[in-house]
């Protein structure tokens, strides 16, 4: 194989788009997943959030509320409280929970109604948790820390005493009775700013509510986590708390917060250019560059060599000529010229007797042609009369086609 073979097998135009192609398509592609990758994230990591499918997770009473035609929202980011009806903000704070987050968070929604759950379970990561994904690992009860609780919101707060655990508490949220069943190790809350709603038999509130504000804690997160889906009672216990809240607030919905667990979608300039309304504008940007990158691929090539502005040959100087003549505006005063130059010619090829004169040749060209056809004399009198080029044409065709029959030329 010689060099200049295998350059141009190595520099295919064809190879090379691809490369482009493909390489335009990842660096797009790069740029979104970098931008809307906290939204396309599973969540499935086996902690205590509505993404987890864990034992500390809320994914169940997630699906449950849907299923039973409640709106239920996944909050990735904060959104101000307008007034009117608005969902029940719950948020899952985690023993990780930087102080002072709930209450930004708090602040940013404003007047919002808003359940706090507090953390209870501090889970180990498991040994073999790429071949488990979603696994919980093993957990202990640890004491939430009270400065997940902004003191400026719900008071000075402490935990209350254990419960035992296993027994069937009743309570009244928003005129409707709700009975739940005590997980082991029952956590409880109490505070002077707090009106308990539903209380443990040991004392201390498992529900309560900020005395001025549609706030709400729930001190035990087994009471509604997916470790309460253990049994139909629990879970229907679980519902009924939640949709008694949501009465007591107003609340027209469900919004589980993701930010508190690291699911948050930032605000920047370019996740922006990824969802609507401005995804149409990047759409129209990266058409104008494709489309300029085409232009560009189309131009090089080959050199085209300029043609010359009269080509040579004869049809080609028989075109230009009749340019001329047309620009010229003297394309009827060459009828005569047309008629002899035909009549010549007919008279030559068919050896017509020397000495006869234009009239008479034409008579003589007459006697040549069928019977019903116009006479060649008629059509030469009549070309050198004509007053428009459709005229001159078409007399002109008949005698050409005169000539074509007697002679058998083109």
């Amino acid at each position: 194989m010689s060099g200049t073979a295998a350059n141009e097998r190595a520099f295919d135009p064809r190879l090379i788009g691809g490369v482009i192609a493909v390489g335009i398509v990842a660096f797009i592609a790069l740029w979104a997943l970098i931008a809307l990758g906290p939204d396309l994230r599973s969540g499935n990591d086996g902690k205590g959030h509505a993404l987890s499918r864990g034992a500390p997770g809320f994914a169940g009473i997630v699906d449950l509320l849907e299923r039973a035609g409640a709106e239920v929202e996944l909050r990735r980011r904060p959104e101000r409280y307008g007034g009117g009806d608005q969902p029940l903000l719950i948020l899952t704070p985690t023993h990780q929970t930087q102080p002072g987050e709930v209450a930004e968070l708090l602040n940013a929604q404003g007047g919002a109604p808003t359940l706090v759950i507090l953390p209870k379970w501090y889970a180990l990561p498991i040994p073999n948790e790429a071949e488990k994904p979603g696994w919980s690992g093993p957990a202990m009860a640890v004491p939430p820390p009270l400065r997940l609780l902004p003191e400026a919101r719900f008071g000075a707060v402490e935990l209350g005493p254990r419960g035992a655990g296993g027994q069937r508490v009743r309570g009244e949220v928003a005129g409707r009775a709700i009975e739940l069943i005590l997980p082991n190790q029952v956590q409880t809350i109490k505070g002077d700013a707090l009106d308990t709603l539903i209380a443990a038999p040991g004392g201390g509130a498992l529900l309560a509510r900020a005395k001025d504000a549609d706030l709400y804690i729930l001190a035990d997160p087994d009471l509604i986590d997916n470790f309460a889906f253990a049994s139909r009672d629990k879970a229907r216990g679980a519902a009924l708390l939640l949709d008694a809240v949501g009465e007591d607030a107003n609340a027209s919905g469900f919004a589980f917060d993701l930010t508190l667990a690291g699911f948050g979608g930032g605000r920047s300039l370019l996740r922006f250019a990824f969802v609507p309304p401005f995804i149409g504008i990047t759409l129209c940007v990266i058409a104008t560059g494709l489309l300029a990158l085409w232009q560009a691929w189309m131009r090089f090539g080959p050199a085209l060599r300029p043609a010359r502005a009269i080509p040579v040959s004869k049809a080609a100087l028989i075109a230009n000529s009749a340019e001329l003549i047309a620009q010229a505006g003297r394309d009827l005063d060459g009828a005569r010229a047309y008629v002899a130059n035909q009549r010549g010619a007919i008279a030559r090829r068919l050896h017509a007797p020397a000495g006869l004169d234009e009239a008479e040749t034409d008579g003589w060209i007459d006697k040549h042609l069928p019977a019903g056809r116009e006479p060649f004399s008629a059509l030469a009198r009549r070309l050198p009369l004509a007053r428009s080029p459709h005229e001159f044409l078409e007399d002109a065709q008949a005698l050409h086609d005169i000539r074509k029959d007697l002679l058998r030329d083109s």
